[in-house]
């Protein structure tokens, strides 16, 4: 594909099947950071190229531990993408929160414990700024899509990642629900933080599958209750992404995602190693010789 590639979904392998996909071809992208989930598909959806990514590989081999996060933002980030929709499953914290509506939040916390979070050390510095983790454009672009798509969307709400595979036990549920948060998922941490280190545009189209453990008059939740719900909403998710490509299409970036690095990289430019800066010359190029 010659045309540049400024959209990626990262998502279930149920994606790659869309009608309207033309052009259909299969990447493999070595990185510093090992090999992605699986090979990057690319295509045209109504003729705006786009890329989809299997977080978790075709067929769901990789926890949500071992998805390499690094590799598959990295390699977005060299095929030249600049909005990057994640479509996740997450349980609902919150009552009005259906299983089956569609959350787009705009606040993330970190419960994670055994992943990599950054691009960065090996003798190169960065603190990048996450206090709105995701982008507020593209987010505004999500809900607005699967609105039109049918769906029935909240806008807002604190995602909440754990670490997995395993689901909440009751206490841990209620002491997210005490904390304040909305929706619960196993992936978006530390995806949405490498993107942003990336300086990509990144927001969640975050499908409610069930009401965790919290919700005493439902059952314990299943995979194969999320399963089932995700199969249900599948229809969803491909329309939404129809309309999200060709809302982006003609789009500028205008917002703080573009220039995340600018403030963020500290160390003396005369002290990063060569293979440092090699490795990282996708990500840092515009900032260092």
């Amino acid at each position: 594909m010659t045309d540049p590639i400024r959209i990626a979904v990262i998502g279930g392998s149920g994606l790659y099947g869309m009608e309207g996909l033309t052009d259909s071809e299969e990447m493999t992208i070595d990185t510093p950071f090992g090999p992605t989930s699986d090979a990057i598909v690319t295509g045209k959806l109504d003729g705006v190229p786009v890329a989809f990514l299997a977080r978790h590989g075709r067929g769901h081999v990789h926890t949500p531990t071992q998805v390499p996060f690094r590799a598959n933002i990295y390699a977005l980030k060299t095929l030249g993408v600049e909005y990057i929709v994640s479509v996740s499953a997450c349980g609902s914290l919150r009552e009005e929160l259906v299983p089956g509506h569609i959350v787009v939040p705009d606040q993330l916390v970190d419960r994670t414990n055994s992943r990599a979070r950054t691009f960065f050390g090996d003798g190169l510095v960065a603190h990048t700024s996450v206090a709105d983790p995701f982008c507020k454009d593209l987010s505004g672009v999500i809900a607005e899509a699967t609105r039109e798509a049918g769906g029935t969307v909240h806008e807002g709400g604190t995602f909440i990642t754990i670490e997995g595979p395993r689901f909440s036990t009751r206490g841990e549920s209620e002491l997210y629900r005490a904390w304040g948060m909305s929706i619960i998922g196993m992936t978006t941490s530390p995806e949405a933080f490498l993107a942003r280190e990336a300086e990509i545009c990144y927001g969640v189209m975050a499908h409610v599958t069930d009401y965790d453990v919290w919700h005493h008059s439902e059952e314990p939740v299943t995979t194969e209750a999320v399963v089932r719900v995700l199969q249900a909403n599948t229809a969803l998710a491909q329309q939404s992404i129809r309309l999200i490509a060709k809302k982006l299409t003609a789009a500028e970036r205008e917002c703080e995602c573009c220039d995340a690095l600018a403030d963020a990289l500290f160390t003396d430019r005369q002290r990063i190693p060569a293979e440092t800066k090699a490795k990282l010359k996708p990500l840092v190029e515009k900032y260092i010789d």
